[in-house]
């Protein structure tokens, strides 16, 4: 018979009788030694919680296809290895079918997690989303088959997923999060930020720092950011709201609207398939090179050249780069 649990003699188990929201089996673990998170599963998500107090709490969830007995459940899992245990400081929860070419006996197997805030993470699923609240640390995951769901995160934070979307809500330092099939949202964050996606459109609110967001499948929407900005997309329109700051911004298919409120050392904007709209606080010295196929602009303090295409000069005598074009439509700067 193959090993069914590797289990810790130093470790309090718990065996409660299944149902979908109960859990299948609760391991505890002392607190004060656990410093990283080595969390696999094949068919489940992952749940993470940052908390206080001495207890390490693992929940082990398992849902089968319909609806399963514990004696069918525990038969079905003779053909996986699950193992919930610790070695030196890493708790490692890890869960994989040996099954080969029969769904219909697949299962699928939910971690969720009570940990220490201050821990280091390596997760990795393949069936299903992830969930991180209030964390710090290296904090390392991906997935396959679900969203990312993260909230109150700090340190070097770094996930993918290729089948769902991402939402986040209050990140800090260094973020680089990536989907493939899905779109992102992210609210109050600071540090330095990388975001992409190829599948759905990009939210931004309340952000500062260094953000670099790009979609090849959506919109950019993007509101009360400060710092700088570098944003783009290859199917959709940039929609920017109270910024102060640096902005590179490109689309390839869509319009552009911008409220600037103050600009930063510059202030790039291009659309190849729309038109541009800009509010600048047009009382700060500005380089202007602004191009399209009609631009309008209130030309106070300006010095240079200018025709219904192209403006090119300097603005109260001149400062930020400012460079707007529109290939095929109007410019309009207010």
């Amino acid at each position: 018979m193959k090993k069914l649990f590797a289990l810790s003699l130093l470790t309090f188990i718990s065996f409660i009788s299944y149902a979908q929201k109960e859990p299948f089996l609760v391991k505890t673990f002392n607190a004060n030694s656990i410093e990283n998170l080595d969390v696999r599963t094949s068919g489940g998500s992952i749940e993470v919680t940052g908390v206080s107090g001495s207890r390490t709490v693992v929940e082990v969830f398992v849902k089968g296809n319909g609806s399963l007995s514990n004696s069918e459940i525990e038969d079905r899992l003779r053909d996986y290895t699950l193992e919930v245990k610790k070695e030196g400081g890493t708790l490692i929860c890890f869960a994989k079918s040996n099954i080969k070419n029969n769904w219909k006996k697949g299962l699928s197997i939910t971690f969720k997690i009570k940990s220490p805030r201050n821990v280091d993470t390596e997760l990795l699923t393949s069936g299903g989303g992830i969930h991180l609240t209030n964390l710090h640390g290296d904090l390392n995951f991906s997935t396959s088959g679900g969203g990312l769901h993260l909230k109150d995160l700090s340190g070097d934070v770094y996930g993918r997923t290729s089948g769902g979307g991402i939402h986040v809500n209050n990140i800090q330092d260094r973020v680089d999060l990536s989907t493939s099939g899905g779109g992102i949202e992210v609210t109050d964050a600071e540090g330095e930020i990388k975001l992409r996606t190829s599948g759905g459109g990009i939210k931004l609110a309340n952000m500062r720092g260094q953000i670099d967001a790009h979609t090849s499948g959506g919109s950019v929407k993007a509101s009360n950011i400060e710092g700088e900005l570098i944003t783009g997309s290859s199917g959709g329109s940039i929609r920017l709201e109270r910024i102060v700051g640096s902005v590179k911004a490109n689309t390839s298919g869509g319009s552009i609207s911008a409220d600037i409120l103050e600009v930063g050392d510059f202030l790039v904007l291009h659309t190849s398939a729309g038109g541009i709209d800009v509010n600048l606080p047009m009382d700060k010295g500005m380089d202007l090179n602004i191009r399209g196929g009609r631009v309008t602009m209130a030309y106070k303090n300006f010095e240079g050249d200018f025709d219904k295409n192209h403006v090119r000069g300097k603005i109260n005598g001149g400062g930020a780069n400012v460079d707007i074009s529109a290939s095929s439509g109007h410019v309009n700067i207010n």
